[in-house]
C-alpha cells in the first residue's frame, strides 16, 4: 500500500452507501457518508476516535447510530419535525472545497427541496465542511436563509451529535464543564456542574458551553474538544446499560464505548432573516499523549 498523498480525497463505498475518504499527510483518515452529512470515522494516530454502532442501519434512509450525526434543523423533539430533524436522513452533495498540504477538505450542501418542505416549508441551503489535519478533525455547518427579501424569517435549533469512542465509560472522565450551567434531563433538574464528568450509569445533560476547551480523558488516551461561540451548550450523554439494551441499532454493551460531546445551539434558537447566514464548529484534536 502507497504512502497517503496530503490532503487526499477520495470516493468509495462503505456497506453499500457513497461516502468520501478523507487522509492527511501522517496517515490519518476520516471517513464521511453521503447521507445525512455524516462523519462515520476518523482514525488518528492508528486509533479510531469515533465510535460506529456495529448495528447501526446504513439504508440511505435511516439515521445513522455512530459518528458524527446532524442535528438540523431541530434539537432532539423539541419541536413539531422528526426527532433531531430531517437532515441526518436525507441525501448531501458533495460540492468542490479547497484544500492544503496540511488539510484534506471537503464540503456537502443540503437545500430545500420537496423532501424538506413536506416537514419544513423554509427556504435554505445548509453546507458541511469537514477539514482533516494532522491529529485533528473539524466539522462546520453553516446555515443560509435563501428566501426572498420579504420573505418571513425563520429559526433553528442544530448540534454536532459526536459519539466519541472510549475504552471504558466508567472510567473516562470528562473536564472543563467546571462551574458551567447544567439541566439534568434525566431528573429536570438545575445547578451548576462541581469539577469533571464522570459516567455511572444513564447520563443526559445540556451544559452552557465553556469558552476553553474541554478534555477527554480515556485511561492513556487524551482528545482536546473544542466549539465556537456560535454553539453556546454542550451536550453530554450515555445511554447506560438500560437504555442500551432496548435500542435496536445498538448493543446491549454499546455504552461501555461511547460517549456524547455535542457542540449545539439548543437553548436559544438561531433566528434568520432571508439573506442572513450562521455558522458553528466543533474541533477534535489528539492530546500530546494521544
Amino acid at each position: 500500500m502507497s504512502d497517503p498523498v496530503p490532503g487526499l480525497v477520495q470516493r468509495e463505498t462503505f456497506r453499500g452507501q457513497p461516502c468520501i475518504r478523507l487522509s492527511a499527510r501522517n496517515g490519518d483518515t476520516a471517513l464521511l457518508s453521503l447521507h445525512g452529512a455524516q462523519v462515520l470515522s476518523w482514525v488518528a494516530q492508528g486509533r479510531e476516535r469515533l465510535y460506529l454502532s456495529p448495528d447501526a442501519v446504513l439504508d440511505g434512509h435511516a439515521a445513522i447510530r455512530g459518528g458524527i450525526p446532524l442535528c438540523f434543523p431541530q434539537f432532539n423533539q423539541r419541536g413539531p419535525l422528526p426527532k433531531h430533524g430531517f437532515a441526518r436522513t436525507l441525501p448531501w452533495l458533495h460540492m468542490p472545497a479547497g484544500g492544503s498540504d496540511a488539510l484534506a477538505c471537503v464540503c456537502l450542501e443540503l437545500t430545500d427541496n420537496p423532501a424538506t418542505r413536506a416537514w419544513w416549508p423554509e427556504r435554505f441551503a445548509a453546507h458541511l465542511a469537514v477539514s482533516l489535519g494532522d491529529g485533528s478533525l473539524r466539522v462546520q455547518l453553516a446555515v443560509r436563509h435563501t428566501g426572498k427579501a420579504d420573505d418571513r424569517p425563520w429559526n433553528f435549533t442544530t448540534a454536532l451529535h459526536t459519539y466519541l469512542r472510549v475504552d471504558d465509560v466508567e472510567r473516562t472522565l470528562l473536564d472543563g464543564l467546571d462551574g458551567c450551567a447544567r439541566w439534568d434531563a434525566l431528573t429536570d433538574a438545575r445547578g451548576v456542574q462541581q469539577g469533571p464528568v464522570r459516567f455511572a450509569g444513564e447520563y443526559d445533560s445540556v451544559f452552557s458551553a465553556p469558552a476553553a476547551p474541554l478534555h477527554l480523558h480515556d485511561g492513556a488516551h487524551h482528545l482536546q474538544i473544542t466549539q465556537s461561540a456560535s454553539l453556546c451548550n454542550t451536550v453530554v450523554w450515555n445511554p447506560g446499560a438500560g437504555l442500551s439494551a432496548r435500542l435496536a441499532d445498538l448493543p446491549p454493551d454499546g455504552y461501555r464505548s461511547m460517549l456524547c460531546v455535542e457542540a449545539a445551539q439548543i437553548d436559544q434558537p438561531v433566528a434568520l432573516a432571508p439573506g442572513q447566514q450562521w455558522q458553528g464548529w466543533q474541533e477534535l484534536r489528539v492530546g500530546p499523549n494521544g
